[in-house]
């Protein structure tokens, strides 16, 4: 080795040590609101089924409806590709893992509705409701049977319901304690907020039920959903959504998106309501931005379009649910709602056909990165952070299999999970 160029300077390192000393309060400020993605697996749907509908086989019956489902109206690869036009190329791979799926794993995200889907209710009918799921989920994970992900959503903190909506999450968190604890998959919904102090409000009624039986404090996360325009835009033109995030304190999981109560809100006609809609589009734009880094999650909303009846009206119901879910997964709303198990059909097919379709192109930039070599697009640290979520996206919802994935990219999924989550400053490394 040559002779070291001598490398010199101009500024005193103090100059640097003063700006490290007034810059500490932002380092603690973005390691505090900006922790990035907490790396664990996000749902791709989340189911509702009212309280009084809940059982123990909700699940697996729902699996089999979709199942049926498909036997009645897509009998093969061929005829579910001609009904929501996949290529050849994706046909058989889709169609197949959609029926495992359906027979494996239907149900990834299951919420009791206590809300809209359940209506009101005699308070001792809402108390053993309440009650009754707390037994049912409970044992659902002690036997194996639970979705993944499993919870309620309660009533609004408005006030004509309010104590209503504490008393059943009391009754039914009471519950899952008395059966054995919280589960590791569960997930809690507040609907309709409208301001931050309702945020705050839940934060402080978990806070008081850790407390009670001695829990971790944080242990038990909720969802925002985001259903009012005032929840985007407050009355002082602030975005009203990040300071929901903020009042949260850290324990908001998720923002979900309520298609039609958001849309009823703006005015929208009710055979103009969809996900699509740009209100719809505005809103969850804002609340993608809002979440960006903060490790909560974005959920689109559902379609109010059931495929039921002749085969012609079904398919069409599928074509649409199929063309909105694909469009939301553009988008970047990996998660949205269900409504019917006639939905999971195509649920899936839209999450299988797009992570299958851009799997190999993904892979292979992947594994060019990780191994520096050239090709026709020059990657960086933040692009690969997205190639690596994508792949692992797909893997945890089974539109991906491991092997493959290590085949063509030469990594392992703690490989994978390195590229996903860098260290903050990690992005800005090597690139911009």
């Amino acid at each position: 080795m040559g002779q070291q160029e001598k490398v010199t300077t101009s500024l005193a390192g103090a100059v640097s040590e003063e700006i490290d000393a007034s810059l500490a309060p932002v380092d603690a400020e973005l390691e505090r609101r900006y922790p990035g993605d907490p790396g664990t697996r996000q749902p791709v749907h989340t189911v509702y089924v009212p309280g009084d509908a809940f059982t123990a086989d909700t699940v697996r019956t729902w699996g089999d409806r979709a199942l049926a489902s498909l036997d009645e109206h897509a009998p093969d690869a061929a005829s579910f590709a001609a009904a929501l036009g996949l290529c050849d190329d994706l046909a058989e791979p889709v169609y197949s893992r959609v029926r495992a799926k359906l027979e494996r794993e239907p149900v990834e995200d299951l919420r009791v509705d206590f809300e809209d889907g359940y209506g009101p209710r005699p308070d001792t009918e809402e108390d053993e409701t309440a009650g009754r799921a707390a037994r049912l989920i409970a044992q659902a994970y002690r036997d194996g049977t639970a979705a993944p992900y499993m919870g309620i959503r309660m009533k609004c903190m408005e006030a004509p319901v309010r104590a209503r909506g504490i008393r059943t999450l009391d009754i039914f968190l009471t519950g899952l304690i008395e059966a054995g604890g919280l589960p590791g998959g569960l997930l809690l919904t507040l609907p309709k907020v409208t301001y931050p102090e309702q945020v705050t409000a839940m934060v402080r009624l978990l806070e008081a039920f850790e407390k009670v039986h001695g829990l971790d404090a944080g242990r038990i996360g909720f969802e925002i959903q985001i259903e009012t325009s005032q929840a985007i835009l407050a009355a002082d033109g602030t975005a009203t959504v990040a300071r929901m995030i903020q009042a949260a304190e850290g324990r908001a999981t998720g923002l979900h998106y309520g298609t039609f109560d958001y849309s009823a809100c703006l005015g929208v006609s009710a055979a103009y309501q969809a996900g699509d809609h740009p209100a719809a589009d505005h809103a969850k734009a804002v609340m993608q931005v809002a979440a960006a880094g903060t490790g909560v999650r974005v959920c689109d909303g559902s379609t109010n379009v059931l495929p039921v009846g002749p085969a012609e009206q079904v398919h069409a119901a599928w074509r649409l649910h199929y063309g909105l879910t694909r469009r939301a997964l553009a988008r970047a709303y990996y998660q949205g709602w269900d409504m019917h198990p006639g939905h999971l059909p195509t649920r899936y097919a839209a999450v299988f056909a797009f992570y299958r379709e851009g799997f190999e192109q993904a892979a292979a930039r992947l594994a060019r990165y990780a191994n520096r070599a050239g090709g026709d697009v020059m990657d960086e640290p933040a692009t690969a952070k997205a190639l690596s979520g994508y792949l692992l996206r797909g893997l945890d919802c089974g539109a991906l299999d491991i092997g493959e994935v290590a085949r063509l990219t030469g990594l392992t999924r703690a490989d994978l999970e390195g590229y996903a989550s860098p260290r903050r400053g990690d992005l800005t490394a090597s690139g911009s």
